[in-house]
Order: C-alpha cells, then sequence, then structure tokens
C-alpha cells in the first residue's frame, strides 16, 4: 500500500496572528491561529505546521498559549517552529502539544542540536526547515546552485542546500520541510528543480513548500519526489481547499487520505 502524501496547511504566525505576505515582506493579516486550524482539522488537512516567524524570546510565552489553544482543538499532528534553540524549548513545546518541532537557525549555529532532539525525544518529533534559495548571479556559488538562507530568505550562508540536507538526515533530522525562498508567496508553483536535487540526497521524507498557486501546482511537486505537500495563503484565502487540492492529486493517481 503506498503511503499517502499529506497536505500541510502552515499557518505563519507574527505576534498572535496568522500573517502571509510575499518573500516574507508585505506581510497581511490572515486570521486567528486557533480558528484557522480548527477549520483546517474540519477540511480534512493531514497535519499543520506552525511557524513562529518573528520568534524573538520575548514572544515565546505567546507561541506556547497558541498551541496549547491549538491542539486542544484539532486532532492531527502539529508542527511547531521558530526561535527554537536547545532541547528545552522542544521539550517545552511538546509538554504545550506540538507532535513534532521544526529547527532552522539554531541547527546552522550548531548541527549537534539535531543530534542532540533526535537522540532525546526520537527523530519523528525532528522536522528541519531548510530555507533554500538560488545563489545570486555575482555571489559565489555552492555546488548545487541552492544555498541555505536565514532571517527568512534575507541573508544568505553559503551552505550548500543539498549538503545541508543530508547531513542534517545523518544527524537525526526526521523530515525536511522544504522552504523555497524564490518562490514563497508568488503563487507560481513549486520549485520542481530543488525538490528533485533533495529528494536525490536523503531518504526520510521531503515536505515541499513555497510556491502554490492553485491546485493543479501540487501534483508535480509530488512527481518531482515530495512526500507532502505545504501552502499558506492559498488556503488562507480561499483560493484553493484542501478538498480541491487532494482531489486533483488523486486524479494523477496520487494517494491521499
Amino acid at each position: 500500500m503506498p503511503v499517502a502524501v499529506r497536505v500541510i496547511p502552515c499557518l505563519d504566525v507574527d505576534a498572535g496572528r496568522v500573517v502571509k505576505g510575499v518573500n516574507f515582506v508585505g506581510l497581511r493579516d490572515a486570521g486567528d491561529p486557533v480558528e484557522l486550524a480548527r477549520r483546517y482539522d474540519a477540511e480534512g488537512a493531514d497535519e499543520l505546521t506552525f511557524l513562529d516567524i518573528t520568534a524573538s524570546s520575548a514572544g515565546r510565552e505567546t507561541t506556547y498559549d497558541i498551541v496549547r489553544r491549538t491542539a486542544e482543538q484539532v486532532f492531527i499532528p502539529l508542527t511547531v517552529g521558530g526561535g527554537v534553540r536547545s532541547v528545552g524549548d522542544v521539550d517545552a513545546l511538546l509538554r504545550a502539544g506540538a507532535d513534532k518541532v521544526g529547527v532552522n537557525t539554531a541547527a546552522i549555529a550548531r548541527p549537534s542540536l539535531l543530534a542532540e532532539i533526535a537522540e532525546r525525544f526520537g527523530r519523528q518529533v525532528l522536522v528541519l526547515s531548510v530555507d533554500a534559495r538560488r545563489v545570486p548571479a555575482g555571489e559565489r556559488p555552492t555546488p548545487s546552485g541552492f544555498e541555505v538562507t536565514t532571517h527568512g530568505g534575507r541573508q544568505g550562508t553559503g551552505i550548500d542546500a543539498l549538503d545541508w540536507a543530508a547531513r542534517a538526515a545523518d544527524l537525526g533530522a526526521g523530515e525536511i520541510l522544504l522552504n523555497s525562498m524564490d518562490a514563497d508567496g508568488t503563487r507560481d508553483g513549486f520549485d520542481l528543480e530543488l525538490i528533485r536535487l533533495v529528494r536525490a540526497v536523503v531518504s526520510v521524507p521531503v515536505i515541499a513548500s513555497g510556491g502554490a498557486g492553485k491546485a493543479e501546482d501540487f501534483a508535480p511537486a509530488v512527481a518531482a519526489g515530495a512526500d507532502a505537500v505545504l501552502a499558506a495563503s492559498v488556503f488562507h484565502f480561499a483560493t484553493v481547499s484542501i478538498g480541491e487540492v487532494k482531489a486533483e492529486l488523486a486524479s494523477h493517481g496520487v494517494t491521499v487520505r
């Protein structure tokens, strides 16, 4: 029996509200995270991802409160990321009701954090979020042409995105949340080349993120190697429903729940 492809709405949370912009700029309000989470659960989402996009230490308690309230309302797996810097942060989010925890910037600074989290909680809890972009012309290229970025795609690291994904999986990441920073919020479709390249170097599940604009955009991402497809604005602003995405995937022979 083939494993079903998961359809995952993403809630980018800033100061307790869901927001969405293009390439993380020009953010506009998309609603209350708990209300949206309840709606997506009812519509048939397979999982939910929460990303605290301005996760400052001052805002952490807001996030824990939202996670607690959401976990009480929904019965699908909940992944929470943003500002996770330690095993203690993971523990606190799991206690608040998260099922999985996303790690990004802190792992770039200290890769051993991935091994510490996987060892303590199991790799099924650990999602590595990779914010990848094509290296702009004139900048020092990476072997694959894609590099890992931080600060919402605004700062390059010089780290090759494929090398980082492969290393992270070896260290204990259970899934790779692959965000195309070039495609984010553009609604021009997923970055299929990026998905194919990362799929070729990791055996763990790959979640494709960034660029969904219509129901027809999702099947090509699965064909390129994604095990799950994630989107935000097309769901928040009711451009496309989760049911429509699943029907479109099924029409291409993709197994969905």
